[in-house]
């Protein structure tokens, strides 16, 4: 679970929303894997990529173990960026089905634009978990009970009447005749 930082609208509180996108794509890593295993020479065929049979299966367990990190951790930051690694790497194999005279090469772009999609989903995700705090912050101190006077005002009354002003913070002499108050002139009427 990660929380919002100081950042954040809501300072100190859990980010079910990331976590859950994360467990979300956790799950999906998990499903990916599954099919890449269990199916390697039927997406090879549809890729058009025959002879990267072993490569895809591998690929798949590398989705397996990454989804199993990010649903097992307490933190999946570590993991989520993994798959954005992972999705870098899966993007680079497939570039290599749209050389040469492949077949497939619209089955090859379908499959680039949805790893892209999901690589999209992948950064924002890994960007906001390492935004966060893994641990709670403290909320945000109450002072609206308070005056900002260190004591009752009753306590407080009469409580400076014995204080001179320093030399040093009193108006100099050649100041003082701009610093009192005039008496306000009223021109005369002239006849």
């Amino acid at each position: 679970m990660r929380y919002e930082t100081e950042k954040t609208r809501r300072r100190g509180h859990a980010d079910t929303a990331t976590d859950t996108l994360a467990r979300g794509l956790g799950w999906f890593s998990i499903a990916l894997g599954i099919a890449e295993v269990v199916a390697p020479r039927a997406l090879a065929r549809s890729l058009g990529m025959k002879g990267q049979e072993g490569l895809i299966a591998a690929y798949g367990l590398r989705e397996i173990a990454t989804g199993i990190g990010i649903l097992a951790s307490k933190d999946p930051t570590p993991w989520i960026w993994g798959r954005v690694a992972g999705d870098g790497l899966d993007l680079a194999t497939l570039a290599t089905g749209l050389e040469g005279n492949n077949p497939k090469k619209g089955n090859v772009g379908i499959a680039m634009a949805a790893v892209a999609g999901v690589t999209a989903l992948d950064v924002y995700c890994a960007g906001v978990l390492s935004g966060e705090s893994p641990t709670p912050l403290p909320p945000m101190q109450d002072y609206s009970d308070r005056s900002g006077f260190p004591r009752a005002a009753e306590q407080m009354r009469g409580a400076a009447s014995d204080f001179e002003v320093p030399r040093d913070f009193r108006t100099p002499e050649a100041l003082r005749p701009y610093t009192q108050p005039q008496a306000p002139q009223h021109p005369q009427p002239s006849m």
